[in-house]
């Protein structure tokens, strides 16, 4: 027998006391579209949660699989590529060379494009390929920074580091950080881009970039550490046998060498009387090294213009001599950035908590 039960805050069931009913003589009448969520049990009738569907399960499953089979693809992928072919890649990814073959053949199949470039002896990486495997590079370590944010705030930060930084400002002032930083985290290792051009973070997959003068709007994190201004300097035996320059007109009287690019006309822009001047100077030297303009400077060849911690060290010992400094524009900021905002990694975290401590106090850059 059938029987219709109501229970105080719950919903009506119906309960079968003959197993008999259930077999023929009785059936529940049901909405269509709920009959598959519905079994029969001894107890009577109950209602099959959707994740138990069988046949929304076998999709649930096969998107899973899909995913994680999409993953190690990109994973062979990058290993390929980094390898130069795929007996390397096999071998740093612990697989046999065929199963390396059969992964690569798959993301092809599914992408309907030509990765790799194939013959007997060399493994070529084709544009699409090359594009594609820098989008796979920044995917896997999105995913490696997540799994590693959720293991918690205790984790000893791991895995490698990005960061990018002007030439002279990355060796005098990011590479002791870097050393300092490596030396606490042994499990981590890190990557210097010390370029004097400004790359594209996303891009290059940096971390964490130093960059001096005003910032663009953008969606990266940025952390104020200091201020830099630009110095006029020579050497005060050029200084003593050229004359020093007193207003900006003085310039054109003397050597320039130019440390802003190849073009022979630099462009020094500086305040004159409460407004701005821009003075065009012929370069007798250009150079795109601020090392080699230094270097020129300090040997008496004759007057460049340089950011003032470059030459922060030689115009203490004196070596250098700073004129003009009156016509200089206002100092510009210097920031640490990062595109992870408040959910970065452990590993970013705490090398940009160590490297705004050191920045921030360094007399040079206040």
């Amino acid at each position: 027998m059938a029987a219709y039960q109501e229970v105080p805050g719950r919903a009506a069931r119906f309960t079968v006391n003959d197993s008999s009913t259930l077999a023929g003589r009785w059936r529940p009448t049901v909405k269509e579209g709920q009959r598959n969520r519905l079994e029969s049990s001894r107890h009577g009738l109950r209602e099959v949660p959707p994740h138990r569907h069988p046949d929304k399960a076998r999709s649930w499953r096969k998107g899973v699989r899909d995913c994680m089979d999409r993953l190690q693809h990109m994973k062979v992928l990058v290993a390929v590529v980094d390898a130069n072919g795929f007996a390397g890649a096999a071998r740093k990814l612990n697989l046999s060379p065929s199963a390396v073959t059969r992964a690569i053949n798959e993301l092809e199949r599914q992408l309907g494009v030509r990765l790799l470039a194939r013959s007997t002896r060399i493994v070529r990486v084709t544009d699409a390929g090359a594009r594609y495997a820098d989008d796979c590079r920044r995917i896997l370590a999105d995913v490696a920074e997540a799994d590693e944010s959720v293991g918690g705030t205790h984790r000893a930060p791991r895995g490698r580091l990005t960061l990018t930084a002007p030439v002279l400002f990355g060796a005098q002032f990011v590479t002791p950080i870097v050393t300092e930083y490596l030396l606490r985290y042994p499990e981590v290792s890190a990557v210097c881009l010390f370029l004097d051009r400004v790359i594209n973070m996303l891009d290059e997959g940096v971390d964490v970039a130093v960059r001096i003068g005003e910032l663009a709007d953008s969606s990266l994190q940025a952390v104020p550490v200091g201020r830099v201004r630009r110095v006029i300097c020579a050497a005060p035996a050029y200084l003593q046998q050229c004359g020093e320059p007193r207003t900006p007109d003085d310039l054109f009287a003397h050597r320039i060498v130019s440390a802003a690019g190849v073009t022979p006309t630099p462009e020094w822009r500086l305040i004159e009387n409460g407004a701005p001047r821009v003075v065009k100077l012929q370069a007798r030297m250009t150079t795109t090294s601020n090392d080699s303009a230094v270097a020129a400077a300090l040997g008496g060849f004759g007057l460049t213009r340089l950011l003032s911690y470059q030459v922060a060290e030689h115009l203490r010992s004196g070596r250098l001599q700073a004129v003009l400094s009156d016509f200089e524009p206002p100092a510009l900021p210097v920031h640490v950035l990062h595109r992870e905002g408040q959910h970065a990694s452990q590993r970013v975290r705490a090398f940009l908590d160590l490297a705004v401590e050191r920045l921030r106090a360094d007399p040079a850059l206040n």
